[in-house]
């Protein structure tokens, strides 16, 4: 695990309250609060990853990243809870596998060009437009040329429903929104859909989402 000072930049739960502290608490019990099984929708796409590489953004408990490394994949994950990574740890090593953690924020986290064969990014809706605009540019930054991108989010008709997500409509997605950042990726799956969430305690109701799979062209620099 690689300590980048976490306590920095960290994203607002609201006046008064700090987020490292608000995640260590949810991170603290016995229970995962995700669950241990990875995002419904990231699992439907595994014929879609690149052999290689996988960057997990903000994984918390390791959920996602310890089924990417069940792929046969290479994974770095980054999260600002040394709680949640310790966890992240020991459910790697309940499947077999391995993950490099790194316990910082994303502002904080060493970005490199063309790093990784895939991206992986599941509910990290904590940031607001000008801040998501600058973490979609490392996203793209870090990307391999023909690499793979997988988002999955909450879309703007969450706000009917009380079961998960940042509660503010600028920090919600839309598919204008996923396309318009990525401009040039060929769209492989792009869907605004209704389901039934059920991942731990934190994620559990019928839900309003978003998931993009896109590719970057194999011609572009990094």
């Amino acid at each position: 695990m690689t300590a980048q000072n976490p306590a920095r930049h960290t994203p607002a739960f609201g006046p008064g309250i700090d987020p490292l502290t608000q995640w260590n608490k949810r991170y603290g019990g016995e229970h995962y609060h995700f669950g241990e099984a990875p995002n419904h929708y990231l699992s439907l796409q595994g014929t879609h990853l690149r052999p290689g590489t996988a960057l997990a953004l903000c994984d918390g408990e390791g959920r996602n990243g310890v089924w990417l490394a069940q792929q046969g994949l290479r994974v770095e994950a980054f999260d600002l809870s040394p709680v949640g990574i310790e966890k992240a740890h020991r459910l790697a090593a309940s499947r077999n596998v391995t993950l490099e953690c790194h316990c910082c924020t994303w502002q904080d986290f060493r970005w490199q060009d063309a790093a990784y064969d895939n991206v992986v990014g599941i509910f990290f809706q904590f940031a607001d437009p000008l801040e998501r605009a600058q973490l979609f540019a490392h996203i793209d930054r870090s990307l391999k040329p023909g690499g793979t991108l997988v988002i999955q989010g909450y879309g703007i008709e969450q706000l009917r429903f009380n079961t998960g997500g940042p509660g503010k409509l600028e920090h919600l997605y839309d598919e204008a929104l996923l396309r318009e950042a990525f401009p040039a990726y060929e769209i492989l799956d792009l869907r605004t859909y209704e389901q039934e969430v059920l991942e731990g305690p934190g994620h559990s109701g019928s839900s309003a989402l978003v998931g993009l799979v896109a590719r970057k062209p194999a011609g572009t620099k990094a």
